[in-house]
Order: structure tokens, then sequence, then C-alpha cells
């Protein structure tokens, strides 16, 4: 049983991939509304029960029809108070919905950036109206019509424009342990940028600053809750990461010195060489010789 959800698992992230969307129905499977991570994929999900959103440092509790939008950029966690869940999930790539000819990406919505409103309450006559719309993807994705992926983005953009016209919950509780909750966002956002897969997709956060940005958030906003909650630094959490990805490539990859370095975001080698050797006491040619 537990091979067969192993390869269902792994048949639909290959299927996602390849396509770029897929959308399915939550039937009593609360599960479906958050074990889904990959970090390329944005999310809506339309769901009805009774449940706790921890979106960057504010937590949602919602019961009865919400309409949450998560950003694959941005770490969140879902809480199911309820026994009864259901509703439906679409995840996209930006590719897929070909916003190349606007002048802003997905991270700029309202609906999708950190500071935005990621989750609406929907009434029961618009919670009729989205149905009506995820089991149209829904069957849409299944049918051999040439120009489906154009039919289903019409299907999405048409969710994003209902949502823009609704009012934002309010709900929000920002003080719930602010601190921990930004320093928990920031370890899963530090988490999501490896390993480092091809030296051709370089890491892209790189320092606090970057960090902070990416979360919309004050440089110094992080630096607190980070230094509150661990007692270190943001910057040492990111070193000793960067560091331990280093290690793993150069243990368990036949890349050069140079490739590992512009894969781990330093422009020259003698750049990441002397970081390595300042947290390490090493070089990194030394590190593989030992290791061989």
């Amino acid at each position: 049983m537990e091979d067969k959800l192993i390869r269902s698992v792994s048949d639909f992230n290959s299927e996602l991939k390849l396509k770029g969307f897929n959308v399915f129905e939550i039937e009593t499977d609360s599960q479906a509304t958050r074990t889904y991570s990959r970090k390329d994929f944005y999310k809506i999900c339309l769901t009805t029960g009774k449940s706790i959103i921890h979106y960057a440092d504010r937590s949602f509790e919602a019961e009865g029809t919400v309409l949450f939008f998560g950003n694959p950029h941005i770490p969140y966690s879902w809480e199911t108070l309820s026994t009864s869940y259901k509703g439906y999930t679409c995840l996209f790539s930006e590719d897929f919905l070909k916003l190349s000819e606007r002048s802003e990406s997905l991270q700029q919505s309202p609906l999708f950036k950190i500071g935005g409103t990621p989750i609406l309450t929907i009434s029961s006559e618009q919670r009729e109206f989205l149905n009506a719309i995820f089991q149209k993807m829904i069957v849409e994705q299944q049918t051999n019509y040439v120009y489906k992926d154009d039919l289903i983005r019409n299907y999405v953009n048409l969710i994003i424009h209902e949502a823009m016209k609704l009012q934002p919950s309010e709900n929000f509780d920002q003080h719930r342990n602010a601190a921990a909750r930004i320093t928990a966002v920031f370890f899963e956002l530090l988490e999501r940028q490896f390993p480092i897969e091809s030296p051709d997709k370089p890491l892209q956060l790189k320092t606090a600053q970057d960090y902070a940005q990416n979360l919309s958030l004050h440089i110094n906003y992080l630096n607190r809750a980070v230094k509150e909650v661990t007692g270190k630094p943001t910057t040492s959490h990111i070193s000793e990461r960067i560091i331990s990805e280093a290690k793993a490539l150069l243990q368990h990859t036949d890349w050069n010195i140079a490739d590992i370095a512009y894969a781990l975001g330093f422009e020259y080698p003698s750049y990441f060489n002397n970081y390595f050797k300042r947290i390490t006491g090493t070089n990194p040619s030394s590190l593989r010789a030992l290791e061989v």
C-alpha cells in the first residue's frame, strides 16, 4: 500500500512538472491542502471546513468556505481542525499562466505577495460559482481538446479576477508569537533553496537582505526575530546552510570547484575559496581530497 502511494505521488509530481498545471478535488482528505510543497508552483484552494492557516507572521482561523492563494516562494502551514473537509485545489507554474507579456509577476499580485490578501471568505453563492469553475477545469484537463491549456488559463484568470473583487479577510492574528512565525518562515524559505541540482541554476537568495526582501520584511525585523528565537544572527544560519551544501556538492558530485562556486552564488571561485576557508578552516580542494 505504501509503495502504491509513493508511486502515485511520484506520478502526480511528474505529470504536474510536465504540464505545469493540475487541478483536483479534495474529498475528506485535508492533507491535500497542505502536503504539496513544490517550490515552483502556485496554489489556489477553495475549501470548506474549519482550519488555521499560518502565512508568514500571520495566522487566520477559517470556518466555512475560504479561497486561499499560495505563493511557492512564501512558506505557509495549514492546521485542519474539522473532521470533514472538502473543496478543490489547483496548482500551476507561472510559465503555464504565461504572464510574460505583463509588467509584473504573480509574486507582486495582491493575492500572492506576502503583504497581500491570500485568504478570502466566500459566501454560499460565491462558492457555487467557484465550484463550477473548478469542476470545469477538472473535466477540461482530461480532454484532448487542442486548446484546452488556453481554456484552463482563462478559468484560472477568472478565479483570480473574481477574488480581486472580493473584500479581504481581516481576521488575521499578527501578534501570535510573531518572532517564532517569522523565524519558521525564514528557515523554511532557506531550506527551499536547496538542494542545488545544477550549476546552471545558481542559488538565488544569498544574504539576509535577500530573504527580507523576498518576504517583504524589513531586514531589521527579520534579524531581530531570528536572533530572538535562535540566539544567532540570520547571516550565520545562511552561511551554515551554504557551507553544508558546499560540502555535499564537493563530496557527492564531480563538479569542478568553479561550477560549485557559481552554483552557490559566488561570482568568482576565489570568493568561494576564501568564504569556505574562513568558515571551515580549510579550502574546498583539500576537503574534496580528504573525502576521496
